[in-house]
């Protein structure tokens, strides 16, 4: 083959590259596959599977009540691409909210009984259908007790099954006191920071779906709207950088896990 064809070659198949479909997401995606692909993806080793756990509750006057459930699914995505093997189950997005946030319309809150029956009933799924290591990451705060219990309720009923179920703690905590301590070291106080719709949680949905942020609104943020923090100095790069940190420090804990139950 002469040189001129070898480079005919390689500019086709990096044109065919260019031109193919974006499926890996797609791939990773309980829910977007078929069972015969799910059948497939477990014989092929991919037996970890994540279920991440949003909510639908009040993010001020500028964000949208789904930004815990789009910030869980696109955070598990990555986490799962960085572990390989790994599939994500559809987000859990009925919780128990506080009541502080039921005062503002469109937050949808669950007992915990409830909740807690909705991820035991998916994790036993899941083991009946062949993953043996069954992951569960809270992108909200009231509900970690209770995925802990979970975890601790499945793991001594399917003690000597080989399937495990790992309540991974340090996502939330990279989510919360881990990227506020960046944002501080950054200049930020934590008056702005804030712990619900402020510069943090804003900057993280710019990152990963700036669609659901309204621009300009965000100097109508107020404890009287639903906010505690600063939004109007987020931005997109301080996002990014809440998001290496929590996807980083998730795979990272999520195979410790993983290797203490081999």
């Amino acid at each position: 083959m002469t040189r001129t064809a070898i480079t005919a070659h390689v500019l086709f198949v990096l044109l065919l590259a260019a031109w193919a479909p974006p499926c890996a997401a797609a791939q990773l995606q309980l829910d977007g596959l078929t069972w015969p692909e799910v059948r497939d993806a477990l014989r092929g080793g991919s037996t970890t599977i994540l279920i991440p756990v949003g909510g639908t509750e009040q993010n001020g006057p500028h964000m949208a009540l789904g930004k815990h459930n789009v910030r869980a699914a696109r955070l598990a995505e990555r986490i799962a691409t960085q572990l390989g093997h790994t599939l994500v189950a559809p987000v859990v997005a009925y919780v128990p909210e506080s009541a502080g946030h039921m005062r503002f319309p469109g937050t949808i809150s669950v007992s915990g009984e409830a909740f807690s029956g909705i991820v035991t009933g998916a994790a036993r799924s899941l083991r009946q259908h062949g993953f043996r290591d069954i992951v569960l990451l809270g992108d909200s705060g009231d509900y970690q007790p209770l995925l802990r219990q979970v975890s601790e309720r499945l793991n001594r009923e399917w003690a000597g099954s080989g399937a495990r179920v790992h309540y991974i703690a340090a996502y939330y905590q990279a989510a919360t006191t881990g990227y506020a301590q960046l944002l501080q070291e950054a200049g930020f106080s934590p008056a702005q920071i804030g712990p619900h719709a402020g510069l943090a949680d804003t900057s993280l949905m710019l990152a990963v779906d700036a669609s659901l942020v309204h621009t300009d609104r965000l100097a109508e943020a107020s404890p009287q709207t639903g906010v505690t923090g600063d939004p109007t100095r987020a931005s997109a790069a301080l996002g990014q950088k809440g998001v290496d940190l929590i996807v980083g420090k998730t795979v990272t804990a999520i195979r410790q896990a993983l290797a203490g139950t081999r």
